[in-house]
């Protein structure tokens, strides 16, 4: 997968205040107020800076945590996983592997009931639905 590089002033140009916030500066959208949090289409879930696949929609559930959740990302590799302390908690990020923006965090085995017991907890604006 080729990487793909640009200086924060490129970013701006090409995504709004929100989705700089959020994607570039790992800022986090209102929890419901994301436009697919109730989102039942069939499809692809993007990046929303890079494109890059990250999420099917067969992998997302309803976990009534405020933003679309994911149990598994649509390859391995789609994703990159970094710890997280800020906020004075410990916590997993996920960013994309292609462009390395912010998309949310994961949590591992509090029971979620999934096949891979972990919720990726994304924020709405950092995606992009492809609808099948």
């Amino acid at each position: 997968m080729e990487k793909v590089v640009k200086s924060d002033a490129e970013w701006r140009v090409e995504l709004s205040p929100e989705e700089f916030r959020v994607l570039r500066k790992a800022g986090t959208e209102r929890a419901f107020t994301g436009e697919y949090v109730d989102t039942k289409t069939v499809g692809v879930y993007a990046c929303r800076a890079c494109g890059a696949e990250l999420f099917r929609s067969e992998t997302k559930f309803d976990s009534h945590c405020g933003w679309p959740s994911f149990f598994e990302p649509s390859e391995s590799d789609a994703v990159t996983l970094i710890e997280d302390r800020s906020n004075g908690m410990t916590r997993v990020e996920v960013r994309c592997a292609r462009c390395d923006s912010h998309l949310g965090h994961v949590f591992h085995g509090e029971g979620y009931g999934t096949p891979t017991d972990d919720r990726y907890c994304i924020n709405s604006v950092s995606l992009r639905l492809l609808p099948s």
